[in-house]
């Protein structure tokens, strides 16, 4: 994934349900300082020219991190995002990490069953929080 690829990823992830995009990180500008920080680990899916999936990888030099993985709902349960996540994993493997976290939202029942399927486990031993820095406008889609 590059930067030339935001229009269309973006569009992706406004047509995919559940998705937790805010107006800052989830901007042009956002995106392109975290594929700058994580040049080799994010990818998309194209078919005909057009972006069908896509998944946003990174790590911090200890754990890895997905975020924002979709697929068009015309291309799902052909091994698309299953694809993208083991190149995800594989180059985050290639940069030495060894454990990748995701959270998804409970209420993405697609997504989380996506995630159950290739073998990602829900922990129930962890409580997940956030302090924003700066006040985020929420996009629902």
């Amino acid at each position: 994934m590059s930067i030339a690829d935001y229009d269309k990823v973006y569009d992706l992830w406004m047509h995919t349900p559940g998705m937790g995009l805010n107006s800052k990180d989830d901007s042009r500008e956002g995106v392109d300082k975290y594929l700058k920080r994580n040049p080799t680990t994010s990818f998309v899916a194209e078919c005909d020219g057009a972006i069908i999936g896509v998944i946003m990888a990174g790590h911090d030099g200890r754990r890895g991190y997905i975020h924002h993985t979709a697929v068009l709902e015309d291309h799902r349960k052909q091994g698309i995002g299953k694809k993208l996540v083991e190149c995800a994993m594989n180059a985050l493997d290639r940069e030495g990490i060894n454990k990748v976290a995701l959270v998804a939202f409970e209420r993405n029942h697609v997504g989380n069953g996506f995630w159950e399927r290739i073998g990602f486990s829900e922990r129930d031993d962890l409580v997940y929080r956030n302090k924003n820095i700066h006040t985020l406008d929420r996009i629902d889609t």
